[in-house]
Formats: C-alpha cells, structure tokens, sequence
C-alpha cells in the first residue's frame, strides 16, 4: 500500500474546544507533515463516563466546527457522532483509512499515550495506525512498547475544558482562551451554568 496522505486524528469531547486544542493541531501538522488534522467530536467518549453530563454531540460538534472554521488545515468531522453509541479510535482509524492511500497518525497527549494498550481493540489499533504525542517537556514515565510513536513539540497551555466550564459556571471571562464564535454559541445555548457541567 502506497501512503499519499498522512492524516491527524485529533479525537476529543471539545466540551468546548479552546486554544489548547487549537496548538496542539497546528504544532502536529506542521512537525509531522500532516495534510489535515481532524477534530474528531466524540459521540459517546467512553473512557470519560465520569458522572458528569456531556454536552450534547451536535452542540460540541458544532463548537468545534466554529473552532476550526479559520485555521489552516485543521478542520471538525461529525464521523463519530454520526456513526452512534461508543467512540472507539479504531473503528475511525479504519474508516479514515478505508481508500487505502491515508495513514492515520493519531493525536494524543504524553499522559494519554501511556494508557495504550488499554484501548478498545489496542492490538489492531497499534498495527493500523501512528501514535504522534505530544511532548511538553518534562513528560515523565515510560510509552507503551510495540506502538509506531512519533514526538511533536507543544508548549503547555495551562488551560483545559473542566476549568472553561467551571469559569463559566462562576462568571470569569474566557475571551483569549476560547474562539469568540465559541464563546457566543456557549452564552446564546446557556451551556456550562448549571451545576451538572
């Protein structure tokens, strides 16, 4: 199989997508020569049944098409939500490579990656695709063996969606860290202000 375009698989929840994301994106495109990454919305993302209530897969999906909608080669896909129930990595790895000319090299941060052969279907998963993981300095601990991993460099940003919802929740201002179509979509639906986010 001849590989003519290498493809990002940036799967998340984006509950909401914020500049974090967005940094992450660019850094692996431009590092690893990726032609798109995806923000791959998470119908059902099983590993983060937590309690708390997700915001609904069309709402994230439409947050993260307004995240992307300006920046260069990063772009929001609605495969998952549209495929239903549980959102396993490998079933999306398996249709983005369906027409046999994409590899699939798979976004995640230090700290996810450790958790690899935990995955649903990991054996397959580590045959079919590339893990590219982010390295922020200072990331400690060993990556799971057997597994194609590429590093990409990504500065850390102190930000991440538990802590936009709870600024929120509380009334802070989340201007800079959030796109502004974001930001208004989330103040027009009223999301994050309860107690159940």
């Amino acid at each position: 199989m001849e590989v003519t375009v290498r493809l990002g698989l940036f799967g998340g929840t984006f509950d909401p997508p914020h500049i974090g994301h967005l940094n992450a994106a660019v850094q692996a495109r431009h590092e690893l020569g990726l032609e798109t990454v995806v923000f791959m919305v998470a119908n059902d993302p099983w590993q983060k049944r937590d309690g708390r209530i997700l915001t609904p897969a069309h709402h994230r999906m439409e947050m993260a098409r307004m995240a992307t909608e300006d920046v260069t080669g990063v772009e929001a896909s609605d495969l998952e939500v549209r495929r239903g129930g549980p959102s396993y990595t490998i079933d999306t790895v398996q249709s983005l490579a369906a027409d046999g000319d994409v590899e699939v090299v798979v976004i995640v941060g230090f700290d996810v990656a450790r958790g690899l052969d935990t995955w649903h279907r990991a054996s397959e998963l580590r045959s079919q695709a590339t893990i590219a993981v982010a390295d922020r300095g200072g990331s400690t601990g060993e990556l799971p063996r057997g597994w194609r991993i590429e590093r990409f460099s990504n500065s850390p940003m102190e930000v991440s969606s538990t802590a936009l919802r709870k600024k929120v929740r509380d009334g802070a201002p989340i201007e800079v860290l959030v796109p502004k179509s974001v930001i208004d979509y989330i103040d027009h639906q009223g999301f994050y202000s309860g107690t159940t986010w």
